[in-house]
């Protein structure tokens, strides 16, 4: 049984501890604001969508910004350890490039679409939410740059440049791989992409 078939399957009413129903509405709230947008979801989509009464709704979380800004922290979260979780998997670079690349291919992939939450939100001129889309990307940059100037003799700047370069090129790239239908296998798509990075970071001298 899928999540969606579980959230909906779920009678009203039904107790949960605490931490399974948060989890629960979050589910259900991600469903929602994908599928709608946050300005066009509310608050009572998501409770039937959870199907619980809105004073349950409302326990957890005091608004629709609260609830969206959960929603972000938890996917913003799970990117940022996947990048690192890729640069820590090898200390071959090459791999690393790979391994970097896959993680953003894998993330835009999963299935719910939370990737849109973060990277296509329809709420980026709310400050804390643009301050979360942008603290993500520097996120995952400053985990590349990390690398990059541990393992070359680039300047720290340069090489938080180029981590943006090769991050921005990973998000957009998987993103639009997903919109085009996927009609390139993942793993063909990710390993494509990650050729092109190491032929151009490759290029600068390690430490001698």
């Amino acid at each position: 049984m899928t999540a969606v078939e579980q959230t909906e399957a779920r009678p009203r009413g039904t107790r949960l501890p605490r931490r399974a129903r948060r989890n629960q509405l979050l589910g259900a709230a991600q469903e929602v604001f994908v599928a709608q947008g946050y300005h066009a979801a509310a608050m009572d989509d998501i409770a039937e969508r959870a199907g619980v009464s809105k004073p349950v709704l409302y326990q957890h979380f005091p608004g629709k910004l609260d609830l969206y800004l959960a929603l972000l922290d938890q996917h913003c979260e799970a990117l940022v350890e996947s990048v690192r979780a890729a640069l820590a998997s090898t200390v071959d670079n090459k791999q690393r490039v790979a391994a970097t690349m896959d993680a953003y291919f894998r993330y835009v992939e999963n299935e719910g679409g939370a990737f849109r939450l973060v990277f296509e939100s329809d709420l980026t001129n709310e400050p804390a939410v643009r301050d979360r889309v942008d603290k993500v990307s520097l996120d995952c940059a400053q985990a590349v740059s990390a690398v990059i100037s541990e393992d070359t003799d680039l300047p720290e700047d340069e090489a938080m440049l180029l981590a943006v370069g090769l991050c921005g090129m990973a998000q957009i790239t998987a993103r639009y791989w997903l919109g085009d239908g996927q009609r390139i296998p993942r793993d063909a798509a990710a390993k494509l992409i990650s050729s092109l990075s190491w032929r151009g970071i490759a290029g600068f001298p390690m430490h001698g």
